[in-house]
């Protein structure tokens, strides 16, 4: 199965965050098809995408997040900053999430560690800590809503409290993907 390890967002910021993706989408004269949006109760900041798992390693990786998570406090860590991946003509828009935050890096580098000894591969580039706006299908769109993004570098949603972990199992399906918690993991509070 399809996993990955994530901090989930409360319903006040994805509440905020759809409110932006309406003010992108109707600011940008893009096509529909151009622009996947994400769907706000799908959002989280992933810590590390580990792709397919065997079954059987399901256990360890819950067992890798429970011990990282017992060794970190809870913290806070701001949501602002819109930004764009894919240079000129932007393939992904996103709201930072936790830019600069010391315990946020310091919780997913010990999670990338640990997985790392387990015989999960490290992730070949530094981790950004972000929350994915849309996906762009179409370049000239991408060029548009790059551009346009810029308007947003100062914007702010506040803070989240970090107090858990959550291993998801996600199931890709016509409608979009599925997200399945299958172990949830306190930090030290």
């Amino acid at each position: 199965m399809r996993c990955f390890i994530a901090i989930d967002i409360p319903e006040e910021i994805r509440a905020e965050l759809a409110d932006l993706q309406k003010e992108l989408a109707q600011q940008v004269d893009i096509h529909k098809g151009d622009v996947k949006w994400v769907e706000p109760e799908s959002m989280h900041l992933t810590l590390k995408f580990l792709g397919e798992v065997p079954d059987p390693q399901i256990v360890e990786i819950c067992n890798i997040a429970k011990d990282v998570a017992s060794r970190h406090e809870a913290f806070d860590f701001a949501v602002r900053e819109a930004g764009s991946f894919g240079g000129r003509s932007a393939r992904v828009l996103w709201m930072g999430a936790g830019l600069d935050c010391p315990a946020l890096l310091e919780l997913q580098q010990e999670l990338e560690e640990e997985l790392a000894e387990a015989g999960w591969p490290k992730e070949g580039r530094q981790f950004s800590g972000h929350l994915t706006l849309c996906r762009i299908r179409n370049s000239k769109a991408g060029e548009k809503l790059g551009r346009m993004v810029e308007q947003y570098k100062d914007y702010d949603l506040g803070t989240v409290r970090a107090a858990s972990i959550v291993v998801y199992e996600s199931r890709l399906t016509p409608q979009g993907p599925m997200y399945t918690p299958l172990g949830n993991f306190n930090l030290v509070d």
